[in-house]
């Protein structure tokens, strides 16, 4: 164990408007988090000497990439030292690793990662799409039809077109392996319901209970519509700083405790050898390897929900219960509340609150550990966060503290 992550911290963060269809570029919602998220650290643009983003630019289907790093660069005039922005890596908190490195090693001082999606505006009135990353749809040529390569080609013949077929199938396995069970899995959607309620920025606030849960539709066996995220357009933002800078915040700043980030599977959504838990089980057991504290410490987590499943996965991947037992843990949903022993997903999750690739999840997170949590704040004083990214065969993990050195 070193402490390299120790060297940085989240100083600032910032948000967009979230809402579905704003009709607003990807940029314009890009701007809007990072200016609220430079101010929020205390900084000037001109003090801004790194930038990070994940996916990249021209990857995934319309609306999910978001605008590059060059185009960000250019729209803030930022002088930078230190630039990153690509796909490969641990989930989406790829970005944010990447950052904490730059900062551990120098070359940068304040980076400004961020996220942003348009995947509401893009899709228009119709309905989700396609393959890959982003849910971009099939493509042919010339009217013909669509030619299909690579892994797709074991997976599109069979109507396998997006990841809610093929974490189905991871869902379905861990439900014969193990005896969960679809009213257990519903608890991670109706406690982000219940969490959304007090969000004002929650794109679902109406409470649902579990009859509401079952009377969904079902999309892919055994995920029904309620355990699907909800496309939105938005943008999140944050500061990584060298530690040093927490001495001139006016509000508490979020330490980076460990990050999580191997992946000693096959990095593949259906060739992994253990379908029930995949890249979440190595980074999740990697982040506890740099760390001191246990799971026993974590007083809030925040865990991907692009569908239900997952939470449930990252549950056992990070210790809070023994591998298989998720379902029983989260049974009736008491545990897992805002006054319950491990609250999860405190804003609505992607579920409720909307699909922000899981920089929501950072961002809420950050919230609970400065206190700023509102209606929705998890009582007493929350110093331990875990935040997880990812499902399949890309996963990464984080533990965040309420600054403590």
């Amino acid at each position: 164990m070193t402490d390299f992550e120790r060297r940085s911290i989240i100083s600032g963060i910032g948000q967009s408007a979230v809402g579905r269809r704003l009709g607003r570029s990807g940029l314009e919602l890009t701007i809007e988090a990072a200016l609220a998220a430079v101010a929020d650290a205390g900084l000037e643009l001109t003090d801004v000497d790194g930038l990070a983003t994940y996916p990249g630019a021209g990857i995934g289907g319309p609306g999910f990439t978001g605008p590059g790093s060059p185009e960000v660069q250019d729209a803030l005039r930022l002088n930078l030292s230190w630039h990153s922005g690509g796909i490969e890596g641990p989930a989406q908190l790829a970005a944010v690793v990447n950052a904490v490195l730059a900062v551990g090693a120098g070359l940068a001082r304040h980076v400004l990662v961020y996220r942003t999606v348009t995947e509401s505006t893009e899709q228009g009135a119709g309905g989700r799409q396609g393959i890959g990353l982003g849910g971009g749809g099939l493509g042919g040529g010339g009217g013909g039809a669509p030619s299909v390569g690579g892994a797709f080609q074991w997976s599109i013949p069979f109507r396998a077109y997006s990841a809610a077929n093929w974490l189905a199938m991871c869902a379905q396995r861990h439900f014969h392996e193990y005896g969960t069970t679809p009213d257990q899995m519903a608890m991670i959607a109706i406690n982000g319901r219940r969490n959304a309620g007090l969000n004002p920025k929650a794109i679902y606030r109406e409470p649902m209970t579990l009859a509401d849960y079952r009377a969904s539709r079902m999309i892919t066996t055994p995920f029904r519509l309620f355990d699907c995220d909800a496309p939105v357009d938005g943008s999140t933002a944050l500061i990584v700083s060298a530690v040093e800078h927490a001495a001139d915040l006016d509000h508490p700043a979020v330490g980076v405790e460990a990050m999580g980030t191997a992946l000693r599977g096959r990095p593949s959504w259906d060739q992994f050898d253990d379908m029930t838990t995949m890249a979440a089980r190595d980074a999740g057991a990697q982040l506890w390897t740099r760390t001191d504290l246990t799971p026993a410490d974590v007083d809030v987590a925040q865990l991907y929900d692009g569908f239900s499943f997952l939470t449930m996965v990252w549950l056992e991947a990070l210790g809070f219960c023994a591998k298989g037992e998720s379902g029983p843990f989260i049974e009736g949903g008491q545990r897992i509340a805002l006054d319950g022993e491990l609250p999860v997903n405190t804003h609505g999750g992607q579920l409720s609150a909307g699909r922000l690739h899981g920089f929501g999840h950072l961002h809420e997170a950050c919230v609970q550990l400065r206190g700023e949590g509102g209606e929705r704040q998890v009582p007493g004083r929350v110093e331990v966060a875990a935040v997880a990214n990812g499902g399949g065969p890309n996963a990464g993990a984080m533990l965040l503290t309420r600054h403590r050195w």
